[in-house]
């Protein structure tokens, strides 16, 4: 086996895949191959994240929340659902903008599953915590993205 710093490779890879699933999230029309492919690579990014020695919540939480919005993005309900979960469990508590985005992807999930009322209570979770997000560029950000729920 060669001798690698896999602490590095991680670092690289988790980074790496993580930039890469954009290219795909920001087309506005994907094949279903494409689909696949923007999965597969946050889900290598997040599986990287995870390996990593300096991991924290609020990275897990980016990780489980980029999952949610490929799945969603995908149309599979269950699994968008199974990330956004995850992602409001370990979002520290004290950071509005990522608990924002947990909940901003709870909404989106619950209203792609069909779940108008749920959907609605985390989407108006997420727009409180919005308001409470300090850097102008990052409250907007979300905003943005709350628009685009139901």
């Amino acid at each position: 086996m060669p001798d690698l710093d896999s602490n590095a490779v991680h670092q690289f890879f988790s980074v790496h895949c993580f930039n890469a699933a954009w290219e795909l999230i920001d087309k506005s029309e994907r094949t279903p191959e494409e689909n696949e492919e923007m999965i597969q690579r946050t889900m290598a990014s997040l599986w990287h994240w995870n390996q990593r020695e300096d991991c924290t919540p609020t990275n897990l939480s980016i990780g489980y929340w980029k999952a949610a919005r490929v799945y969603a993005l995908a149309g599979e309900a269950d699994n968008a659902l199974k990330y956004s979960r995850l992602s409001l469990e370990v979002t520290p508590a004290d950071n509005p903008f990522c608990l924002g985005y947990a909940h901003e992807a709870m909404a989106r999930a619950e209203s792609l599953a069909g779940n108008d009322v749920p959907a609605k209570e985390h989407l108006e979770m997420a727009k409180r915590l919005a308001a409470k997000v300090e850097k102008t560029d990052d409250r907007k950000l979300l905003e943005n993205d709350l628009m685009t729920i139901l």
